[in-house]
């Protein structure tokens, strides 16, 4: 199986960024070089000052700012079709880049549902139009993620698919997922669950603890994800398949993920910034843009989440970006719909309430956000001589508040909204082009007949 990505057209990037601090982990560089971009592709990295700017059409001064490989979502909602007042590809992509993001993959619960090889191709001819990082396209594991029918996996997968999943909803029928896990054999690509018993969630709005108790709000337990990834392990080893299991929240999870990894089960997991970085106690506001699903739980399950990133149990930081109108998210708590953005936010959110407390270093954060398509079969991106350059520019230093400036997504529900946080990303180059530039950063560009330049918000 062969994903597509898509993604418009830039101007191939042609620029020098001298004396930045280069970090890519899994090439143990750390240290201060001068970065040579040409024609889209990384030329060279070299000691600073030791690159002549040569033919480059700009320079940039790099001291004081890092430079990681661009990082890579598995799991954002773009909401095209059928709710572009939302997000569409143009606004989300726009987002990611933002964000330091040199890649999206975007989940199939759109209007229609991407459940066919027609919406799928519409979706990735949209997005060579439109996108302005290249964006790959799960499709669906049942038709209409109605849990009743498997969509045409074979086909999918030739289009090009990113892989497959319900998310939105679980696969509650232990037989259906069965049945995809036997398909998998044929097609390929990686089934992506959202893990959850609806039995046990039922109607809940929040977390099921002290907190809901004292709000008086009906609770999702976290069993209700647990026993899930618990029941879908055993048939993923039964009939030797891959899984990926969605936004982790729960410290149970967490433990059921590691036995499954331990039993020779071939599965990976991924974990918001959200959950990282909060708790059911910010629910206490009774704020709609604290609520998500799989909620925010306790400070036991943030500690377990922490926890599984370091040790590796879990893969890979996903945002779960879920745009929603502002109409629909203020209205009261228990009415208001799951799911938060988060595009623009995460480097900026984990830097700020991980990193800088001590509690994981920055190499590790910086590796797992960009590993976000290795469950996928994409290789991450890597700051290497000839590599295609993917990479973004990042200020530590600076500090923001969320939503201040406002938003290049076209939602505004963020959950760190109003919060200082640090850390800005300058540039996002992404596919070999410039995508992303923050409007107040020094730029001298390289022609003799223009002068050294400024550029204001």
């Amino acid at each position: 199986m062969r994903m597509r990505l898509s993604s418009r057209s830039g101007a191939a990037a042609s620029l020098l960024v001298k004396s930045v601090r280069l970090l890519d982990p899994r090439a143990g560089v750390d240290g201060p070089h001068d970065v040579l971009v040409q024609e889209g592709r990384i030329a060279e990295l070299a000691p600073p000052g030791t690159l002549d700017q040569g033919e480059v059409t700009e320079v940039i001064e790099g001291e004081g700012l890092h430079l990681f490989p661009g990082f890579v979502d598995p799991h954002v909602h773009l909401r095209t079709p059928g709710r572009e007042d939302e997000e569409d590809l143009e606004s989300g992509t726009r987002a990611a880049a933002a964000g330091g993001f040199c890649c999206v993959l975007a989940m199939p619960n759109t209007d229609p549902v991407v459940d066919n090889a027609a919406v799928l191709r519409s979706l990735q001819q949209r997005a060579g139009i439109e996108a302005v990082v290249p964006v790959g396209f799960l499709a669906a594991i049942t038709t209409g993620q109605a849990g009743a029918k498997l969509t045409e996996m074979v086909e999918l997968a030739a289009e090009g698919a990113a892989g497959f999943s319900d998310d939105g909803v679980p696969v509650a029928d232990a037989r259906r997922l069965q049945q995809a896990l036997q398909y998998q054999r044929l097609c390929g690509g990686v089934l992506a669950l959202h893990e959850e018993d609806p039995a046990l969630s039922g109607q809940g709005a929040m977390h099921e603890g002290a907190v809901s108790a004292l709000l008086g709000l009906a609770g999702i337990p976290s069993i209700s994800e647990s026993t899930m990834i618990e029941r879908d392990a055993q048939i993923a080893r039964y009939e030797g398949g891959q899984l990926h299991v969605l936004h982790l929240s729960a410290a149970e999870s967490v433990e059921a993920v590691a036995r499954a990894k331990a039993a020779g089960v071939k599965m990976t997991c991924e974990v918001t910034p959200h959950h990282l970085t909060l708790t059911d106690e910010d629910v206490r506001s009774l704020d709609p843009r604290f609520k998500m699903n799989p909620p925010l739980r306790s400070e036991r399950d943030r500690q377990a989440l922490i926890e599984g990133l370091r040790s590796g149990t879990i893969a890979c930081v996903a945002t779960d970006h879920a745009p929603h109108s502002r109409e629909e998210k203020e209205t009261p708590f228990e009415q208001a719909p799951m799911g938060v953005t988060g595009l623009e936010t995460a480097f900026a959110a984990l830097y700020t309430n991980l990193v800088l407390p001590g509690v994981i270093a920055l190499p590790l954060l910086v590796e797992r956000m960009t590993a976000g398509g290795i469950p996928y079969g994409l290789a991450p991106p890597a700051l290497a001589p000839d590599a295609r350059a993917n990479f973004c520019l990042v200020d530590l230093d600076a500090t923001w508040t969320v939503g201040e400036a406002g938003y290049e997504s076209r939602s505004e529900n963020s959950c760190f909204a109003g919060r200082q946080v640090r850390g800005r990303v300058l540039m996002t180059v992404a596919a070999g082009a410039v995508a992303y530039r923050e409007r107040a950063f020094s730029i001298r560009l390289a022609q003799d007949s223009l002068p050294t330049m400024r550029l204001e918000a």
